[in-house]
């Protein structure tokens, strides 16, 4: 445990951004894994909603802009593909 008062509070904040993170990344994985199980017919309706899961963990800062278009290109690249 840190000694230093400076420390103890990043340790905190450290925490507290961890678990803001995991939080917004369960919740993009959720909106990924519901759209890959989803009915061809009903994907294009849930495409919107799981591309915002994606732009709202990006814009948190829970993952980086560069993985969030690699993200959105895979799904519409598996939108284009199997429509």
């Amino acid at each position: 445990m840190a000694n230093i008062k400076s420390a103890k509070k990043r340790i905190l904040q450290a925490e507290k951004r961890r678990a803001h993170n995991k939080s917004a990344r369960t919740r993009l994985k959720t909106a990924i894994k519901k759209y890959r199980g989803s009915e061809e017919a009903s994907r294009a309706e849930r495409l919107p909603t799981t591309y915002s899961e994606i732009d709202r963990a990006e814009k948190r800062g829970a993952i980086h802009r560069n993985a969030a278009a690699r993200h959105k290109s895979r799904l519409a690249k598996q939108a284009t593909t199997k429509s």
